[in-house]
């Protein structure tokens, strides 16, 4: 039974993002311009590409995203501070 209602619950879910769209929560903060979201309905994942526009998370895009959050966070570690 639980399997049913669990099964239910994601096809009325996937029915609502098919309908109403899919509503993104930012699950990863990559660099200041490109995160991962999550759809909090159907686990759907996406991130943000080079134009800006969101693609699906595919490991390729998930392995440039890590590579990508190392480089910016270390170049921003060592960072002087300028006064303005």
């Amino acid at each position: 039974m639980k399997k049913f209602l669990a099964t239910s619950s994601s096809v009325f879910n996937a029915l609502c993002c098919g309908i109403f769209g899919h509503y993104y929560a930012v699950t990863k903060k990559v660099t200041s311009h490109i995160n991962e979201y999550e759809c909090i309905h159907c686990k759907k994942q996406v991130t943000t590409d080079v134009t800006g526009n969101l693609s699906a998370l595919t490991p390729e895009l998930e392995d440039i995203n890590n590579t990508l959050q190392k480089v910016y966070k270390k170049k921003h570690q060592h960072a002087p501070q300028h006064a303005a």
